[in-house]
This record gives C-alpha cells, structure tokens and sequence, in this order.
C-alpha cells in the first residue's frame, strides 16, 4: 500500500522561503504525476503544481515563485516556495498517480502558514 508522507511546512514571514517534500513509501510503484495540491480555510483543494517525466504544471498564482522538482528514483516530490505572501496560507497534499494504475493518492497535509 502506497503511502505519502510530507515535511517542510511552518510559519514564515511574508517574502519567505519553504520547501516541502513528500516521500512515497510502501510500494515498488512508480508514477506517472506527482505535484502538490493546497486548501485554504472554507476553500476548495485546488492544484498548485504538477510534475511527469517531462512537463511540469503551475497554478497561476504561484508562477515564477514556486517550483516542482521530483526524485524518481527515490519517489519523492520537492516544492521550493520563494516570494511567499499570506494567501499562500493553506494545507499542502501531496499527490501522486500510479503509472500502470492511475490510482491516486494522498498525502495527509502539512500546514503552510504566512504572515503578513
């Protein structure tokens, strides 16, 4: 059974830095996508960034501050968020999709909190 686990969230100032990480375990799957979604209070989940093989995916909010970088050997997934402001504020998932499978998975959230 695949598992996903991420670090990196926190408190940051506005104009910080944070980078999350996200390790999938328990399974010699590999993936087709991995990214990163977010959900803010009272808001839906929505995409923030995506990664394949060879083509990665923003949000237009975060284009030009975050960026998506992924370890396929290891099955991990990176968001180096740069530039923060307060309405990044939200709960990170991270996400991964079975290559052979397309079953999707879930990470359980890490908080990103940004103060004005």
């Amino acid at each position: 059974q695949v598992r996903l686990v991420e670090s990196g969230g926190g408190l940051v100032q506005a104009g910080g830095s944070l980078r999350l990480s996200c390790s999938a375990s328990g399974s010699r799957s590999s993936f087709s996508n991995m990214g990163w979604y977010r959900q803010a209070p009272g808001k839906e989940r929505e995409l923030v960034a995506t990664i394949t093989r060879d083509f990665t995916n923003y949000a237009d909010s975060v284009k030009g501050r975050f960026f998506v970088s992924r370890d396929s050997n290891k099955n991990m997934v990176f968001l180096q968020m740069n530039s923060l402001k307060p309405e990044d504020t939200a709960v990170y998932f991270c996400y991964a999709q079975g290559r052979f499978t397309n079953v999707e998975y879930w990470g359980q959230g890490t908080q990103v909190t940004v103060s004005s």
